[in-house]
């Protein structure tokens, strides 16, 4: 390392230091008495030589590429992939005391490739496969391939069975739907005249987490990899949003990457750089019982899950071991201090709180009651405020990643999650799509302790609950609300929630203020959404009204959760950068507004947003609610490092309302001096309009929906105003309110792709119809050309349709809801992104992807002949459904025809299709028509 780098260095750390006020450094942690982990009168497991001898005389390096963080079976993963890729020299594996001493010790060992989606579901077979290669190879693990039942009590979780079979198909599971005569012939320890059948996954297992982590640790050391025991991490230092050291109770090591693998030690650890990184994990009460060894107890009992139970056993070395997720958890370590020694994080016994499970377990297998218990193990565990699994780079500081929050499941996890942070690390992308699981979707009110200590308690219980379509957390409520929420919350909303924002799916008229008699000291009951089946919602005439208003009269809606960002700079610089980052042409007249994707290097999506350019060197984005902390970390990532151009995340300082409908030009105008015809503000520009007695609106024409109309970017000290003239004039045009369930219904029937439902970091604009909006001649070599020009070359090998269901019906029959696999001709080729009941088609609407698998199942191109020549079909839940197939957005029928409406489909092939149209369009002043810059 350069000398001035380390001079840097140095005097970050004395800078640091010398803060007396920081608690994180004042405090000296004795880490070094603590006892050894695997001692056996707290711990199940015999003392095991780690491999490592007795690391804490071993010095710390002066200097290393990589410093992990956590010597559990999650930094231990890591390690090891970093060792395989090379870097093995160059890794240095930390722990404040021993490893394998954190959570390891007590995991209970289930491996299932079962996951709530296809990302989750590849790094879990990831791990497997590594397991069973680690096992070839002679390195313990204990992996043990017994398989897995799970079974149900009810209607509703065979349903869940139906359709994780069907998915099966799509993600290469061997899984078999069972009787409950079945069930019992595989396990027959259990009771079964309560069930309604069960799920067989042969290929489930079982592995020792405290093995696993240390020959992970003695693999990784052979590659070259270091190991530093009873060494605690006191800060993680930066330059220039960079990390470039780590500091120590035992000296600093300077590094150019860091990982935090800390379980539930990662919030705190992230506390110790400057900014913070927010690793929102709480750690709640697990337990876990173990029994004296039962005579005849198979060893290759199957793991059993019984969900509706809330439990789960499995053999351990003749005995029983058995645990579960209670619905309500109980919180540990509520006042935020874990403490360091092993044996004051053994928490207590409360059999009280685990009698909900004991019940369910003797209810299960009856003879447990004969069995002799030998203790009950109650330790922590951390779980994300979503119950998903944490990974990726932190967004405040660069090369310092997280791969933390694997709620009880660590080595189901650490294989895989392990591959894709190496990869991530050594060659700047990894193989897994892992968009979902970063550490990017929160935002600072996620690291909220409070907020964290209430969220935990309903978690975990949804590891094992029936998660139904649009489930809604009921913890940590009314956090972000827009200003008019008290005005939504009286029109009868009922409210979802997403980045902590209150949002309105459907109104209920009943709920109205004044209407209902649950109304107390005035305020309006707080309904929250629900779906709670699988067939025909409960909301369903609610969105029926609210799409028929935004197609025939008009239709507001809050929009005020999107992601809002400004970009500015003194001279040009903003437009190119603007032009690297962007795959359309940013470069458009003041006022225009243009849809454009941010592509990685491999021409996936980063972003999918539309910019608006509000001035010569001004102009701002619109985002996707969940990209308001991911969209801006790639971006900032991007930016000139001069500083020549500024970013402002804008989001909350708007009240964005959407007016739609055929009616909605004609009713703005009765609210503003500003001439609202197509001529002077036609599709896809921008005004700064007056509303009402209100100034500063901008306005823009687009509804994200394919419908007319605008959304009204509204300061906030305006926003109340200028919504209650909205309703007020509205009245005479039918206006209702619409919630986001009734957008959606909009763009799914319209063929419109969404970021994070259909979109992702895998998807290019070519394999979604939007290849026109991608200009390759525009004078910038914008990330990702090269790829996307080689995909045109080459041709595209998935390609994005709308399939529209046949004999099926709405009423009685089960819904698709997402992941449904596609069969062409009898074979499989796809699963659904998005679904939705097209009210305007009076059919179920399916969007997904479709491939063209060879007889050997390899990927071959598709092309639009081999899409619209083929017989569809969808499976729902096992029962498929023809499927009638569409490549472009469809002009849908209205009493109120529109040359615009007719004119504008989001997704097609090329341009061409839509050339000779032209002419029906209105022009942007200097600029080419509408549709070319879209």
């Amino acid at each position: 390392m350069m000398l001035h780098q380390r001079q840097i260095i140095h005097s970050l750390i004395n800078t640091v230091t010398c803060r007396q006020c920081n608690p994180v450094l004042n405090s000296r942690h004795n880490l070094t008495s603590g006892p050894r982990l695997q001692s056996t009168a707290l711990f199940p497991h015999k003392i095991l030589d780690n491999g490592v001898g007795d690391e804490s005389a071993v010095p710390l390096p002066k200097e290393a590429k990589v410093v992990v963080c956590g010597g559990g079976v999650m930094g231990a993963a890591v390690a090891y992939h970093l060792a395989e890729l090379g870097w093995g020299p160059q890794t240095v594996l930390i722990d404040q005391g021993r490893c394998g001493g954190g959570t390891t010790w007590h995991l209970s060992g289930l491996v299932g490739v079962f996951k709530p989606s296809l990302p989750q579901v590849n790094l879990a077979k990831s791990s497997v496969q590594l397991y069973k290669d680690m096992d070839a190879r002679g390195l313990k693990t204990g992996w043990k391939q017994c398989g897995s039942l799970c079974i149900a009590r009810t209607r509703d979780r065979m349903t869940v069975f139906r359709r994780m079979k069907a998915l099966a198909v799509s993600w290469n599971i061997d899984c078999d739907l069972v009787t409950p005569g079945e069930a019992q012939k595989l396990c027959p320890l259990i009771a079964i005249d309560d069930i309604q059948g069960g799920l067989w996954i042969p290929g489930d297992g079982v592995g020792d987490p405290y093995q696993i982590c240390l020959s992970l640790i003695a693999a990784a050391r052979k590659g070259g990899m270091q190991v530093i025991e009873n060494c605690a991490v006191q800060q993680i230092l930066n330059h220039n949003g960079k990390v470039v050291a780590v500091g120590t109770n035992r000296g600093t090591v300077e590094c150019q990457y860091f990982v935090n693998c800390g379980g539930f030690w990662a919030r705190k650890i992230g506390k110790m750089s400057e900014p913070y990184v927010k690793v929102p994990l709480h750690a709640c009460e697990h337990y876990y019982l173990h029994t004296k060894p039962i005579p005849g107890l198979d060893p290759m009992t199957p793991v059993v899950r019984d969900l509706d139970g809330y439990i789960y056993f499995r053999e351990n070395e003749g005995c029983l071991l058995a645990g579960g997720f209670e619905p309500v958890a109980k919180p540990a370590f509520e006042d935020g201090t874990i403490p360091e020694s092993s044996a004051e994080r053994i928490l207590p016994e409360d059999w009280d709180h685990f009698h909900i499970l004991l019940e369910q377990m003797l209810h299960r297998v009856p003879s447990l009651g004969d069995a002799v218990l030998e203790r009950l193990c109650n330790g922590p565990e951390a779980f994300s405020p979503d119950c998903k699994w944490i990974v990726g780079e932190a967004p405040e500081i660069q090369n310092y990643y997280v791969a933390a929050g694997m709620k009880t499941i660590g080595i189901s996890a650490a294989g895989g999650v392990g591959r894709a942070t190496a990869e991530l690390i050594v060659n700047g992308s990894s193989s897994y799509d892992m968009y979902e699981l970063d550490i990017s979707r929160f935002l600072g009110l996620h690291n909220n302790r409070k907020f964290l200590r209430d969220r935990v308690r309903e978690v975990p219980g949804l590891h094992y609950a029936i998660i139904y379509p649009f489930h809604e957390f009921q913890t940590g409520r009314n956090l972000r609300m827009s200003p008019i929420y008290p005005k939504l919350r009286e029109a009868g909303a009922v409210f979802g929630q997403v980045m902590g924002y209150e949002r309105p799916t459907w109104f209920d008229p009943d709920y109205a203020s004044g209407n209902d008699s649950d109304t107390k000291n005035g305020l309006h009951p707080y309904r929250i959404a629900y779906t709670n089946t699988y067939g025909k919602p409960p909301w369903f005439e609610f969105v029926r009204n609210e799409y028929s208003a935004c197609r025939e009269q008009v239709g507001l809606s809050d929009y005020s959760s999107f992601t809002k960002i400004d970009f500015w700079s003194k001279g040009t610089e903003v437009v190119d950068s603007l032009q690297y980052l962007c795959s359309n042409d940013v470069n458009i007249p003041v006022g225009g507004i243009i849809h454009t994707g941010m592509q990685n290097r491999n021409g996936g999506y980063e972003n999918d947003c539309s910019l608006a350019r509000i001035a010569e060197n001004h102009y701002m984005m619109i985002a996707p609610t969940i990209q308001q902390t991911r969209c801006k970390a790639w971006i900032q990532r991007h930016l000139p490092t001069d500083g020549s151009v500024s970013l402002s995340d804008v989001t909350s300082m708007y009240t964005a309302i959407c007016v739609m409908g055929p009616f909605s030009r004609v009713f703005l105008s009765e609210l503003t001096d500003t001439d609202l015809s197509p001529k002077s503000f036609p599709f896809f520009t921008f005004k700064e309009l007056d509303v009402g007695l209100a100034n500063g609106i901008r306005a823009m024409n687009i509804t994200h929906t394919g419908e007319l109309g605008y959304v009204l970017y509204i300061p906030n000290e305006f926003a109340l105003h200028v919504y209650t003239q909205l309703i007020e004039v509205g009245q005479k045009y039918g206006i209702q309110h619409a919630g986001y369930y009734a957008m959606r219904a909009l763009r799914v029937e319209r063929f419109f792709a969404f970021w994070g439902q259909d979109l992702d970091t895998t998807t290019t604009p070519l394999e979604c119809g939007r290849s026109w909006r991608v200009k390759f001649d525009k004078n910038m070599d914008f990330i990702g050309r090269n790829a996307l020009m080689k995909q045109r070359d080459e041709g595209v090998k998935r390609m994005y349709v709308q399939l529209i269901l046949q004999d099926h019906d709405h009423e009685i029959d089960l819904w698709p809801w997402g992941g449904e696999p596609i069969y062409r001709n009898g074979k499989y080729v796809g699963a659904t992104t998005t679904t939705g009941y097209g009210f305007t088609f009076k059919k179920q609407v399916c969007l997904g992807f479709v491939q063209n698998f060879d007889d050997k199942g390899t990927t071959q191109v598709v092309t639009p002949e081999f899409v619209t020549t083929g017989s569809y079909e969808v499976d729902v839940a096992g029962m498929r459904f023809p499927a009638k197939v569409n490549l472009h957005s469809p002009n849908l029928p209205t009493q109120y025809p529109d040359k615009e409406r007719l004119a504008y489909r989001a997704t097609r092939d090329i341009i061409d299709d839509i050339v000779g149209k032209r002419s029906i369009l209105p022009s942007c002043p200097g600029s080419s028509d509408t549709q070319t810059r879209t």
